[in-house]
């Protein structure tokens, strides 16, 4: 064989095995390929897919909508923290947040090939007069449900690439959100609506259906909420999505977070330390309460956290003349803790929440609702993300035209001067 046949026969070899090895990065390697197969079972409880709840409204009013631009902001700053899933809350026509998140999403894929991020969708459900001056009557759903829930529909079919799970309802059948809440036979409704769509290929298949509500509402606490309803619920969704509070449970039911008598003698560092071992075991517990509830009832469900978080502000009850929770050393601590241990369970938790948002409480600048955030409404990393920023993870990204940079100036003996010792002796 003549030299130049021999150099023909290796270039041809040559091309076939890199043919060959694209072709096997395209099934198994190739991002972009596998971002068009995953679905909802594909990423929850999948680690490398970190969930989170995401609201971005800046402003005191919920009429002042974010921009495309000013989303597009904020998921680049997720992303960069390593987020895959956000969840949103509502789908309401007069306001566009969820719907202008799903575009800004498809934007930014179209504009960056590596760029991917998923959406559980949040379809409101609420009774009768609910949000209104007359009595809401909690045995009656609203009419606005079904408009809702059709555009929760709409938008799963006009993004199935982006919407993976549609929630029904946000803490809709917890008793104590006395301004809306229904009956569990509500959400059980929808969901079979949802879940008939699927089978009538009117929507996705791969669509998971869920219900994102308190631990107690799925069967974890009082036992009056578990009814023939709550039960079908359970057999109908595709996986639970349970809530869990210790920050709130530091005021209503603060056993836990007192500084029993053989830690007395320690560090006022170490006491707080140790309270958030003990908030992330309030949290275990109560997960653990509902898993053995719904695994009575159906063994193959499973149940991922739909909400939790840590307020790092409060004047009231969560603050000095209260529990003392609120701080970003406090916040910290149980964003890792929480983190760790759900990423080792296998477990997805949407925590509660990516940035501050002022119109929660709007007469209150410090009321403990604005201030669930990691990052501030100027766009400061708060103490969990302190690390991300020194490690240039947000590096030319910006959030309303300023550069993340760390609350407190970075100073860490600065924020701990207005971290204080759990307190439970106070009137209730």
């Amino acid at each position: 064989m003549t030299s130049t046949i021999r150099n023909i026969v290796t270039v041809i070899i040559l091309m076939f095995c890199m043919g060959c090895n694209s072709k096997k990065e395209v099934k198994t390697a190739d991002k972009t390929v596998m971002k068009k197969e995953l679905t909802a079972k594909d990423i929850l409880g999948n680690p490398a897919y970190v969930a989170i709840s995401y609201g971005g409204y800046r402003e005191k009013s919920r009429e002042a909508q974010p921009t495309i631009a000013q989303l597009k902001e904020d998921l680049k700053l997720m992303h960069a923290m390593g987020i895959r899933i956000i969840r949103t809350y509502n789908v309401q026509s007069k306001l566009p947040h969820a719907k202008n998140v799903l575009e800004a999403i498809h934007q930014l894929k179209k504009e960056d090939a590596n760029f991917e991020m998923y959406v559980m969708l949040g379809a409101w459900i609420d009774c009768l007069n609910a949000w209104t001056d007359k009595a809401p009557n909690h045995e009656v759903e609203s009419a606005q449900n079904e408009g809702e829930v059709e555009r929760a529909v709409a938008l799963a079919n006009k993004y199935p690439d982006i919407v993976k799970v549609i929630a029904v309802g946000n803490e809709a059948m917890i008793r104590w959100a006395e301004s809306y809440y229904v009956q569990p036979n509500v959400i059980l409704k929808w969901v079979n609506h949802l879940q008939n769509l699927k089978k009538e290929g009117k929507l996705s298949k791969d669509l998971w259906i869920t219900s994102s509500d308190d631990f107690a509402s799925w069967g974890g606490g009082d036992p009056s909420y578990r009814v023939k309803d709550l039960e079908a619920l359970i057999r109908a969704v595709d996986y639970v999505s349970m809530h869990t509070y210790a920050y709130h449970n530091t005021h209503y039911n603060s056993e836990f977070w007192g500084v029993p008598a053989h830690e007395q003698g320690l560090s006022d560092q170490e006491k707080i330390d140790f309270a958030m071992i003990r908030s992330l075991n309030f949290a275990k517990t109560q997960y653990k309460n509902v898993s053995n509830y719904i695994k009575s009832i159906d063994s193959t469900k499973t149940i991922h956290i739909g909400e939790t978080g840590w307020a790092s502000i409060s004047d009231g009850q969560y603050g000095v003349p209260g529990s003392r929770a609120s701080d970003e050393y406090k916040q910290g601590l149980y964003y890792k803790h929480l983190r760790e241990w759900t990423k080792e369970a296998g477990i997805s938790c949407f925590y509660f929440e990516a940035f501050d948002e002022q119109w929660k409480d709007a007469g209150n600048p410090e009321g403990s609702e604005n201030h669930f955030g990691l990052f501030t409404l100027t766009g400061e990393a708060k103490y969990p993300l302190w690390d991300l920023v020194d490690k240039g993870t947000f590096k030319n990204l910006k959030r309303g035209g300023k550069t993340i940079t760390k609350t407190f100036n970075g100073d860490k003996e600065a924020l701990m001067k207005t971290v204080l010792v759990p307190n439970t002796e106070y009137p209730r």
